[in-house]
């Protein structure tokens, strides 16, 4: 092994692995996948048996082009982030998805000792993750793992996902012009609703599927 790549992916490889079996002692089922094609193949299997599918606005789940594909599965899609919505379609969908059969979503940030954290501007898609759909997949990309603890994983959050999603979503925000958080109180501010899932929720199955290459921001 001598190619940059190849010894990128060991140590990401590693850094996945232990974060899975971190996850794992944390109630959660939690699976390693080398790329992003294993992890289409995997959502395809998982979405047989449910009807209605929500997205919960996520690049990593968005860049894997499923929703042509579920669709002509015959399963009902709940995409808020679908274009030419009306707000008050927007809000429909988001609240739909509470109780869907499957909800796709990232995570911004994963501790290597098994901790979810995420960041919403209204919530919607955090609160998902945790409560009232059916099963739960959760996409990691390697990107998204920290080393350390919560505070680690907000300040990835603040630096590397925050900014460019409010660039993404052509926000008035100061981090959407700057590319620094400046913990503003813009009236677009998308940094509202901080959640931190430690252990696997008692009633929700959530599969977390963590992925050695770069997915999403």
């Amino acid at each position: 092994m001598s190619n940059t790549e190849e010894l990128n992916d060991w140590s990401y490889g590693h850094k996945c692995n232990k974060a899975v079996e971190n996850l794992k002692k944390n109630g959660f089922e939690a699976l390693y996948c080398h790329d992003s094609q294993e992890v289409f193949h995997y959502i395809l299997n998982e979405a047989q048996a449910a009807q209605s599918v929500g997205f919960g606005g996520s690049l990593s789940v968005a860049d894997l082009k499923l929703a042509d594909k579920l669709k002509g599965m015959g399963k009902e899609i709940l995409n808020h982030a679908a274009p030419d919505l009306a707000p008050e379609e927007r809000l429909a969908i988001t609240k739909r998805q509470l109780t869907c059969d499957l909800f796709l979503t990232g995570s911004n940030a994963v501790t290597l000792s098994g901790i979810l954290v995420n960041v919403d501007g209204n919530g919607n898609r955090a609160a998902a993750m945790f409560y009232g759909p059916q099963k739960v997949i959760v996409v990691v990309g390697r990107n998204k793992l920290v080393d350390g603890g919560v505070e680690d994983a907000m300040q990835r959050i603040k630096t590397f996902a925050a900014p460019p999603n409010a660039k993404r979503l052509n926000l008035s925000t100061p981090c959407a012009s700057t590319g620094f958080c400046s913990d503003c109180n813009s009236p677009q501010r998308i940094c509202r609703v901080t959640t931190i899932i430690e252990k696997k929720p008692r009633n929700t199955d959530i599969r977390v599927l963590v992925v050695n290459e770069d997915m999403g921001l």
